[in-house]
């Protein structure tokens, strides 16, 4: 993530509890998180994994997608490849791409994400729960555990979802995945 956008986020996450009349206390209530590393995300003095991002989604019934889309600053129809806004946590080996134009009054989003060889990212619940997930593997290999139930998909394999419970995303240590992700 880049310093300007990591700011950016900073800023927002603050706005979002201030917005909420929430003190840092309360927020590491709700998210799970320390108030130690809340102040830390709010000064910008480091930048959230997606594990993180997605326990403060969570608590704010946020999808990832739109708080990311929050930091944007210009909504337009079309959005260049190079404007696009990406995210990479590096240590879980992540990066996602926000596709779609950002547009808070439509429902549904595109991203495109890879995740290295030998990784795995996992959530304990979705940051908005029922959201419908369509996700089109484009490259590789990746197996996807939706509340228990495992998928082994290949490239071109489509899997289909509501999300209610903890999910995990993984690949093999030879075999990277780059997949699109459509939320509805």
């Amino acid at each position: 993530m880049t310093d300007k956008l990591t700011k950016k986020l900073a800023d927002r996450l603050k706005r979002l509890r201030q917005e909420r009349g929430w003190s840092l206390d309360r927020l590491a209530e709700e998210s799970g998180l320390s108030r130690a590393t809340l102040s830390r995300l709010e000064k910008a003095e480091v930048s959230p994994t997606a594990e993180v991002l997605s326990k403060l989604c969570r608590a704010y019934a946020l999808a990832m997608s739109r708080l990311l889309a929050m930091v944007e600053e210009n909504a337009s129809p079309v959005v260049r490849r190079r404007d696009q806004l990406s995210w990479h946590d590096k240590k879980a080996g992540f990066l996602r791409r926000a596709v779609s134009p950002p547009d808070g009054h439509l429902a549904a989003e595109v991203l495109e994400c890879e995740l290295k060889a030998g990784a795995r990212i996992a959530y304990e619940m979705p940051p908005l729960p029922g959201l419908e997930h369509h996700l089109v593997l484009l490259e590789g290999r990746l197996d996807v555990t939706i509340e228990g139930q495992r998928h082994r998909l290949a490239a071109g394999d489509c899997l289909r979802y509501r999300l209610f419970g903890a999910s995990a995303f993984e690949t093999s240590e030879g075999c990277a995945a780059r997949y699109l992700l459509v939320l509805v």
